[in-house]
């Protein structure tokens, strides 16, 4: 019987990984401070759908937009991702489930009436946000002509 035994995981990496932020990012800070100083109010890091055990970076709810700044190592960005080298097959299984996970929660948001909006970490704050801010318009005038 051949048992695979598990990888020894290096202290010094396990170490560095504790500490990379998954919210909060320097990224979601400059665009939800951009949003912010335009008048947009939002919530952070909340469930678009409840019964759904995914969150959003930023959400508006009324205008069902969901908000995400991916970060280009860990989402596989196609400009700025760098396969690691050691334990090569472990980080490309990762970043593959990832980008699995983050097309079934776009597919879930989407069913579910929500706009879902992606960005990388490396695009400028205030190009989101004005791409945001001109979709959170355009969506609160359809939601409100669709109530009427």
């Amino acid at each position: 019987m051949n048992v695979q035994r598990p990888q020894q995981v290096d202290p010094l990496v396990s170490n560095r990984m504790s500490r990379v932020r998954s919210r909060d990012t320097k990224p979601e800070l400059a665009v939800r401070s951009e949003l912010h100083r335009r008048s947009l109010r939002f919530r952070v890091h909340q469930r678009p759908v409840e019964s759904f055990r995914r969150t959003a970076d930023i959400v508006f709810r009324p205008a069902k937009v969901a908000v995400m700044i991916d970060g280009c190592y860990w989402h596989g960005c196609p400009d700025h991702h760098r396969p690691s080298t050691k334990n090569a097959t472990f980080w490309r299984e990762k970043i593959a489930s990832n980008l699995k996970r983050d097309q079934e929660t776009n597919e879930t948001l989407i069913a579910a009436g929500w706009l879902v909006l992606r960005f990388w970490e490396h695009e400028d704050p205030i190009s989101v946000a004005d791409r945001i801010q001109e979709l959170i318009i355009s969506r609160r005038a359809s939601l409100q002509r669709k109530s009427r």
